[in-house]
């Protein structure tokens, strides 16, 4: 049994100011994309310019950040929303949803692609393998914040949260850490090596994700401000992660057999 080690939120506080663990591993992740944007970029036949990357990032980051607070209160938080509005504004204290911006990032894609003349997909496909990195630091920030933790377990790891109860839970924001952000990078990275037909890698990101997502919500405790929403297990999380499963399968059975331009 592991107990979990806390970590105060708060980096360090500058007068009213509070630098929060949290915000710094978004700011990590949108590092880290960029760069592995530039190197992505340089790949042979790429067909992307390293001096587009940073203008692709900042167009994805709007998305993150506004899609997955605006998605967190729309799918779980919305009576709160509704009462409290400005709630919306303390992005701080987490309370954001991998699923609205998802939203916000292909909508800011969309829009990049009309911009520059590029297909929607070939634009997914090449971001696609930018995002587990900070899928991966945004489940730290979790962890640091003491939020999704698991459901009770009797496993060797699992993990007392004394601001919970006493019970070993699954550390479930450290299930998501490995699959979401080490084992899908890995995937999408090596898989974007060669060049793909158009969807294929959105397509492989898409289904793995959903996957990850919907298996991890067996052992993460649900909100409780939802709890289940059907049969006494289906989550909130599982039944967003449904489409993309069902629209990654269809990405990579419509790019089978596809010549690669």
């Amino acid at each position: 049994m592991l107990v979990y080690p806390h970590i105060d939120p708060v980096v360090v506080r500058i007068g009213p100011l509070a630098v929060h663990w949290y915000g710094l591993m978004y700011l990590l992740g949108f590092v880290c994309a960029w760069w592995l944007g530039q190197v992505q970029a340089r790949r042979p036949q790429s067909g992307w310019d390293p001096q587009e990357i940073g203008d692709l990032v900042f167009y994805a980051a709007l998305g993150v950040v506004l899609g997955g607070r605006i998605g967190y209160m729309l799918f779980y938080d919305l009576p709160d929303f509704l009462q409290h509005p400005a709630v919306i504004l303390k992005v701080w204290q987490g309370g954001m949803s991998f699923h609205g911006g998802l939203l916000g990032v292909l909508t800011a894609m969309l829009l990049y692609a009309r911009r520059t003349g590029r297909r929607f997909l070939q634009v997914g496909d090449f971001v696609a393998p930018l995002v587990p990195i900070g899928l991966g630091a945004g489940r730290i920030g979790n962890f640091i914040n003491g939020e999704l933790w698991g459901r009770p377990t009797d496993l060797p790891w699992g993990m007392v949260f004394p601001f919970v109860d006493d019970q070993p839970r699954h550390p479930s924001m450290l299930y998501e850490f490995a699959l979401e952000g080490v084992v899908l990078f890995l995937i999408l990275w090596f898989y974007a090596r060669r060049r793909r037909p158009v969807g294929a890698v959105s397509g492989l990101f898409l289904l793995c994700y959903g996957m990850f997502r919907f298996g991890v919500e067996f052992v993460r405790q649900p909100d409780p401000q939802l709890g289940f929403l059907a049969w006494g297990w289906v989550t909130m999380g599982q039944v967003l992660s449904t489409p993309m499963i069902l629209a990654g399968a269809w990405l990579l059975w419509r790019a089978r057999g596809e010549t690669v331009s």
